[in-house]
């Protein structure tokens, strides 16, 4: 018994000291990147991790080794009515350029290191952490908390590979083949699409160059470099801090995204944010759905989006549509519809991995947002996309080109389009087969998401950085990648050429003038 004892006591040491001081930071006040923040926290508490988590979504923390920073204040950096449905449909906003995302976040990411409570973090000398995990979102200044605290810092991604990420850790993606995050283009691309891509990837990198690297710089110099110096460090450029980081790990997995060359240090870990297992419905919506005999169609427009902000028409004509259906219909809706189909049942709140689990779920209707997506592949469900801002363009393009999705426009009539839909999908098994097919791509991989997220961040705590998997791409100027050195010492070497041969020619074989009349007789 004694030793059976020693060694529990032993492995408790063990684990103790494999123990780590991490913070997290996911500033976005949306609660998709909440849920993927809350994903990245709940992994590393599971390993035994001491984690400090900046965030704008404060709850009571159910773990000791949890402590909440609060910049629930971020959500004034977003502009009034960012959202508005009738605007986005009438084409009055639109959000296929990053230099909307890159104000609004340059002036959060201002906040966020504002905010009083992240000022007291920073200002306390006797705080120290082992690893700073930062999420990416058209910002860079956050990698500064890496240099404050001496430690290795990691990005985490919210999307699939793009070129502005792996930028930061190796080089841009091709854009003949690979979009920007903001586009919804689909390799192969037309000459045109060729064009566009390179277009808005030369674009932002002159963006970054003449207005928003200065900018964030200027941020890192007045708030977060002083803090380095106050430590007793020499506080590094921003630029150095841009291209320090030691991995990108990425919400993204090939069954969802492109099969693109990637750097060793970028670590696609999609679906990290869904819970292990499956929590039981409620026993009334269980019920609803136990007894739907034609199936249940599932329609919800996210978090960040509300039902109940659609514009009255389309409210009233989906209702209607709805009530058309054979199937059950759940509806998240965030207030009470009047003259409800007996068919259609409202949720103020939705269990959605649960409800995406249940055998009787035959389709779910989506904005398209990346967490969804990838949560209707976990459990093999085809959807009905209707994308109305950022990545639910190429998110829902893409699930159409693999086959277990129909996009459909927002718009003011799109019931119509919609009912087809349903239709087609509830007829054609071939969406289904194809959903369950890339599910087992999804699940076929050699450890769970959430294990292989915290055994990198272990990775590269233990190696104080992981350099050794740091790419010789970031050393390399630019203008040696595009061998512009050799092209110099070609036209050179031409131009001299060219030269000594007329040189040579003008004095070795000079031209003859013959003057001379012709002859007469």
């Amino acid at each position: 018994m004694w030793a059976m004892n020693l060694l529990l006591a032993c492995l408790a040491v063990i684990s103790c000291s494999e123990a780590a001081k991490i913070l997290v930071i996911y500033p976005v006040p949306a609660r998709s990147h909440g849920n993927l923040g809350d994903g990245v926290v709940r992994h590393l508490l599971k390993a035994g991790h001491e984690v400090t988590y900046i965030t704008p979504f404060t709850y009571k923390p159910a773990s000791p080794k949890l402590r909440l920073i609060d910049v629930s204040d971020n959500v004034k950096a977003a502009p009034e009515n960012l959202l508005n449905l009738d605007d986005i449909i009438n084409k009055q906003m639109t959000f296929d350029s990053p230099l909307i995302v890159m104000y609004i976040m340059l002036d959060m990411m201002r906040m966020t290191i504002e905010n009083p409570n992240v000022q007291n973090l920073l200002n306390d000398p006797k705080e120290q952490f082992d690893a700073v995990i930062g999420e990416w979102m058209f910002s860079e200044a956050v990698a500064g908390f890496g240099a404050v605290y001496n430690c290795p810092f990691i990005w985490t991604s919210s999307v699939d590979v793009h070129w502005i990420v792996t930028r930061l850790i190796d080089q841009p993606t091709n854009p003949a083949y690979s979009g920007d995050p903001l586009s919804s283009a689909l390799p192969p691309f037309s000459f045109w699409q060729r064009l566009k891509e390179l277009y808005a990837q030369l674009s932002v990198q002159l963006l970054r160059f003449l207005y928003f690297d200065g900018a964030e710089s200027r941020l890192y110099e007045k708030y977060l470099a002083p803090m380095v110096a106050k430590r007793g460090l020499k506080p590094p450029s921003f630029y150095e801090i841009q291209y320090n980081s030691s991995l990108i790990i990425a919400n993204a997995h090939v069954s969802l995204g492109q099969a693109l060359a990637i750097p060793q240090n970028f670590i696609p870990v999609g679906g990290y944010h869904i819970d292990e297992e499956v929590k039981p419905l409620p026993q009334d919506l269980k019920k609803i759905m136990d007894e739907a005999k034609h199936g249940v169609v599932y329609f919800s427009m996210g978090s960040n989006l509300k039902s109940r902000q659609l514009p009255k028409e389309i409210k009233e004509s989906l209702l209607k549509m709805f009530g058309e259906l054979k199937q059950t219909v759940l509806w998240k809706f965030e207030e009470d519809l009047p003259n409800t189909p007996p068919n259609v049942h409202i949720l103020h709140w939705a269990p959605q991995q649960s409800i995406l689990a249940h055998p009787n779920l035959a389709l779910f209707i989506t904005h398209g947002g990346l967490l969804s997506t990838t949560e209707a592949i976990h459990c093999g469900v085809p959807i009905i996309g209707i994308p109305v801002f950022a990545d639910q363009f190429i998110n829902v393009a893409r699930a159409s080109q693999r086959g277990f999705a129909i996009k459909v426009d927002l718009s003011y009539t799109m019931a119509p389009e919609l009912k087809k839909a349903v239709l087609e999908m509830t007829s054609n098994p071939k969406y289904a087969q194809k959903a369950k097919e890339l599910s087992y791509i999804y699940h076929d991989r050699p450890v769970a998401p959430g294990k292989e997220l915290a055994h990198w961040v272990n990775h590269v705590i233990e190696t104080r950085g992981a350099l050794h998997l740091r790419s010789p791409a970031l050393h390399v100027p630019l203008y040696q990648k595009l061998y512009l050195d050799l092209l110099v010492v070609i036209i050179v070497t031409l131009y001299v050429g060219v030269k000594v041969s007329r040189i040579v020619k003008s004095t070795f074989f000079p031209s003859k003038n013959v003057h001379g009349k012709k002859k007469t007789n």
